[in-house]
């Protein structure tokens, strides 16, 4: 099924102007508030009075940095759990059941641990070399798996599926077992990436991320032809004029980037990359010419709502971003498991 132009222009209209209302909350709601107005005077709009000193620092040194890290990171884990789908053809794949997750955490964990073991400049290992790890640890995870998946020549999706929950499982022991060995320090540093959080957010953390973020955000919409074509099967996408197999490793090397890079800034976030592609497989059918721009204008819509609740629901302490996602994401899943195998009965 695909929808009609008119469906998904308003489908693309619509998301976009919920996340800019989702913007404009996650601006004015906290344990400051700000009045709208004053915000649309502060960023040159004559509306309103001016905002205070204490109004434009809290505005431009922290809201505004997490409101765009929660958005680009939201709209890369989205889109990169799309991709991901397409390519195992399978609407309940995601980077996170398929292990990328767990081993970018296991390797940052590994990072941060060391890190104060060996005396790291903080700095450093903040901006450079936790990204870098992060990226190897999903990079390796996502050989692993595909190597385990593959067997004469085709990639197997249970196997895909088991594998990832092998790796999972392995990278949660091993992230266990650096959480008992870690001082204060490194024990409050993998906590956060355990359960995720935004509050690290600065321009600093914004000008490595973000970069990094979008190149799979703006790159794999290129690839939605391709993957159109492999929803047919392998062989009929190869007979399309699709070379399978190189489609395969861009895909992969994006999704590792969008996974890597957001887990080194904000920590594990799950199944962001499950419940944005079904929702809106849903609403306008499986093509990837729209179904990929869309997914990242929800997923970023999510992430900022998501994490406008979780630092004011029980403010002024803050809930991980994570728990919130996997208190949705979690039944959403069994909900999936349940309908497909009520089809796979009727089958």
């Amino acid at each position: 099924m695909v929808a009609a132009p008119g469906t998904s222009r308003l489908l693309m209209l619509s998301l976009s102007a919920a996340l800019l209302a989702a913007a404009a909350l996650a601006l004015a709601w906290g344990a400051l508030p700000i009045p709208l107005s004053t915000i649309l005077n502060g960023f040159g709009l004559p509306v309103g009075e001016p905002p205070q000193p204490f109004e434009t620092a809290t505005l431009l040194h922290l809201r505004l940095p997490r409101l765009l890290l929660a958005a680009a990171v939201g709209a890369a884990l989205a889109i990169a759990g799309t991709a991901m789908q397409g390519l195992v053809r399978n609407p309940l794949a995601d980077p996170g059941l398929l292990g990328l997750s767990s081993g970018a955490a296991l390797t940052a964990s590994t990072v941060m641990v060391l890190g104060t073991v060996i005396g790291l400049d903080a700095m450093f290992a903040s901006r450079w070399l936790l990204p870098a790890a992060a990226f190897a640890g999903a990079a390796l995870a996502a050989m692993l798996v595909l190597h385990l998946a593959r067997h004469d020549g085709y990639t197997r999706v249970a196997t895909l599926l088991l594998a990832g929950l092998a790796i999972n499982a392995v990278a949660g022991a091993g992230i266990g077992f650096l959480a008992n060995v870690a001082d204060d320090r490194a024990l409050r540093s993998v906590t956060f990436w355990m359960f995720g959080s935004l509050g690290r957010a600065g321009w600093p953390e914004l000008t490595v991320a973000v970069p990094l973020l979008l190149l799979p955000i703006l790159w794999l919409p290129r690839e939605a032809a391709s993957l159109n074509a492999l929803l047919l099967g392998e062989a009929e996408a190869g007979h399309l004029g699709v070379d399978v197999e190189r489609l395969k490793r861009r895909v992969m090397i994006l999704i590792i980037v969008a996974v890597g890079t957001s887990v080194a800034v904000a920590g594990i976030i799950g199944f962001v990359g499950l419940i944005v592609p079904h929702l809106l497989r849903l609403w306008h059918g499986p093509d990837h010419r729209v179904l990929l721009p869309s997914t990242a204008l929800g997923g970023a819509l999510l992430l900022v709502l998501g994490d406008t609740l979780s630092r004011n629901l029980l403010a002024p302490a803050e809930i991980p971003i994570g728990i919130l996602t996997a208190l949705i994401g979690g039944p959403f899943f069994l909900i999936l498991l349940l309908r497909y195998r009520h089809r796979s009965e009727l089958a």
